[in-house]
């Protein structure tokens, strides 16, 4: 779900970062005094969370692969707006140390993932969840169902802005300049894993954090009594820690994602197979869209696919890179912090 450099037209682009914007101010604008009550803390374990989550791949029919995003549990934790924050954290790490998601796709992987995502799963689990009591089942299924609905809904959005491409950007010939399958082919390969496996992933993984929560650190729930509890942190950063030495698992589905193709995949036969087996049987271009092959190569991040030059073996690498991760993660929240304690005494409140 992670849209690369190239697969997204300049302008497509620009508009997905025009409007995540917003968000972002105002997100930052209504945690600032949340942050002096320490929920800067919890934004971090729930970035890292998510940071180490999304490395976990699980495999999609068609070859393909797919993982949780940890949005939901934010969501419910933190709140959409935090929640927003922290995933938006997450994913700047990944596109800018591990290239995983482009430098230009950024607004729109964060609009779908971290936006849409948070709102989405706020929404549902509330509308669920309703005044239920704090221990009260209803609460785990209003989890569960949120996380599900979140991801793919996200999936849908990243479907809508591969399938616009060929449609708006195209050369003379008419061939396309960036992701080159249509509306028709990009939303049924992105929704069908995330309906069937990776939405579910994502909705144990909130159902199971909340029961979890309700039975040892119910508090939680009320953002602003529970901020400061150093108990929750911890825990949440014994989790975080257990998950980087276990990030290795996510090596064990095979296949790259939807649209996540390198440039030179589209040249070579067995990598073409794959791409069509994953389209509808329908066959790419013959070699990738020219806009596409100009940008992707944009950013050349310092451990990409979080497999570092240094290291020859695939599973060190791996928990060498979430373990950098969440450390980048944690200083990435601790500048959050920083901005929201210079913006409140900027304007001071009361």
């Amino acid at each position: 779900m992670h849209i690369p450099d190239g697969y997204l037209s300049p302008s497509t682009c620009a508009v997905m970062t025009a409007v995540s914007l917003p968000f972002w101010a105002v997100g930052l604008r209504r945690v600032k005094a949340a942050f002096s009550a320490r929920l800067a803390p919890l934004i971090s374990v729930c970035a890292a969370f998510s940071f180490v989550v999304m490395m976990f791949n699980l495999p999609l029919p068609g070859g393909t692969t797919g993982h949780a995003v940890g949005v939901a549990v934010a969501a419910i934790v933190l709140g959409p707006w935090a929640s927003m924050l922290a995933i938006s954290v997450a994913l700047l790490i990944q596109a800018v140390f591990f290239g995983d998601g482009g430098i230009t796709a950024f607004g729109a992987n964060c609009f779908n993932m971290a936006i849409a995502g948070s709102f989405v799963a706020d929404a549902v689990y509330r509308a669920i969840a309703g005044a239920a009591p704090l221990g009260s089942r209803r609460r785990v299924v209003a989890a569960g169902l949120a996380g599900y609905v979140a991801l793919n809904a996200a999936a849908l959005l990243a479907g809508i802005e591969f399938g616009l491409q060929p449609m708006l950007f195209h050369d003379a010939s008419g061939a396309p300049l960036y992701c080159p399958y249509p509306l028709g082919i990009a939303v049924p390969a992105m929704m069908l894993g995330h309906l069937a496996f990776a939405g579910v992933a994502e909705g144990i993984l909130a159902a199971g954090v909340v029961a979890w929560l309700q039975q040892n650190e119910p508090s939680l729930f009320e953002i602003h009594a529970a901020a400061g509890r150093g108990r929750a942190q911890r825990i949440g950063w014994a989790v975080v820690l257990a998950l980087v030495f276990a990030a290795p698992l996510g090596l064990i589905a095979t296949g790259t994602a939807w649209g996540e193709w390198a440039v030179e995949d589209f040249s070579k036969p067995e990598a073409r197979a794959a791409v069509a087996a994953a389209s509808g049987n329908v066959e790419p271009p013959a070699e990738a869209p020219g806009g596409m092959a100009r940008l992707a190569e944009l950013w050349k991040a310092p451990l990409p696919d979080y497999a570092p030059a240094f290291l020859h073996n695939a599973a060190a690498g791996y928990i060498l890179s979430a373990g950098a991760g969440v450390a980048l993660t944690g200083a990435a929240a601790l500048g959050l912090q920083w901005l929201a304690r210079g913006a409140r005494r900027r304007n001071p409140v009361g």
